[in-house]
């Protein structure tokens, strides 16, 4: 069985890095007025307020959530809301109350309110040291040693002990970094992956805050979108995963990045001075075995690196 259609998507975290353009691609497939944005405080794009119903709520007050789920009759949530790795150092208890209380909030609505489906990104933070780094195992050892990485273990057993307790749907995947021309990044130890493009452009340099031979999953954004929705799509009774989907798409090092970029700019210059950041990279995967995402929904990413790097740098070259 396929399960019940989404009709009404309430989107939260939709101003940070992934949600802004999810929110406009939920948009543009289900209509805009079908799909509700939500966000805490920062100012949404005009492009995302004016092509839509948006409001600012708190997920950590679950009444927050439930005032805009009745009067938009949700019955799905993309429950993008959350405080990343870097920022989450920084502030552990923020990064707890947000990450776990936060969907919690969310689950027990979504029962409350039956609805169709809960849609939870977690992320290759769930790995830690002992995790073997080549080829990452979607089954394997799970001891982050992030806050953020904790909150998305929990998040990862609290949403498949809502689908087997209560019938719940949940679905979820391990995004690797995220790279996107459109928003800056969020406070994650990703972020250089994205800095590099904006800086190459601008003053043809940049100095980077993890070692030339990390290597790291990442994927770009189109694709980050599609796994959203392929997965939210996929037919239920093909599922034997639920919110722990590892899916890849590229693995490259930052030194092979800045070489990429030197392909299309050839004066441009990178250097390399770790910081505290280095220590959390090192804790995650090279690589990840995405097989059960291929085999049961059908992932199949469509960009490489130097596919990615031409697409990033002639857009914001645009900018």
């Amino acid at each position: 069985m396929a399960g019940k259609k989404m009709k009404r998507i309430l989107v939260t975290g939709a101003v940070g890095q992934i949600g802004s353009e999810l929110t406009m691609a939920l948009r543009k497939r289900y209509g805009a007025e079908n799909v509700i944005a939500t966000g805490r405080k920062t100012r949404p794009s005009d492009e995302l307020r004016n092509s839509g119903p948006f409001y600012f709520i708190d997920v950590t007050r679950s009444e927050t959530i439930e005032a805009v789920a009745k009067k938009h009759r949700i019955d799905t949530i993309f429950h993008l809301a959350t405080i990343l790795s870097a920022v989450g150092e920084k502030n552990p208890q923020l990064a707890w109350n947000v990450n776990i209380n936060g969907l919690y909030n969310v689950l027990e609505l979504a029962g409350k309110l039956d609805m169709v489906r809960v849609i939870v990104p977690s992320s290759i933070a769930v790995f830690g040291l002992e995790t073997p780094r080549d080829n990452t195992p979607n089954e394997t050892v799970l001891r982050p040693r992030t806050i953020y990485g904790v909150t998305k273990v929990a998040g990862e057993l609290l949403g498949n002990y809502y689908f087997y307790r209560f019938g719940l749907d949940v679905r979820g995947l391990r995004y690797p970094g995220i790279i996107s021309h459109k928003t800056m990044p969020g406070g994650g130890t990703t972020d250089y992956a994205v800095a590099i493009y904006y800086e190459a452009i601008k003053h043809r340099r940049y100095n980077c805050f993890v070692r030339a031979d990390t290597r790291l999953p990442m994927m770009y954004m189109p694709d980050c979108i599609k796994a959203a929705i392929d997965l939210a799509e996929a037919d239920l009774s093909q599922l034997k995963h639920h919110c722990d989907f590892n899916v890849g798409a590229m693995s490259f090092s930052a030194q092979e990045l800045a070489d990429s970029i030197r392909k299309y700019i050839p004066d441009f210059e990178c250097t390399f001075e770790p910081d505290f950041r280095q220590k959390i990279a090192d804790s995650w995967p090279c690589s990840v075995d995405d097989s059960p995402a291929r085999k049961e929904w059908g992932w199949q990413p469509g960009y490489d690196l130097d596919a990615m790097t031409r697409d990033m740098l002639e857009a914001l070259g645009k900018k």
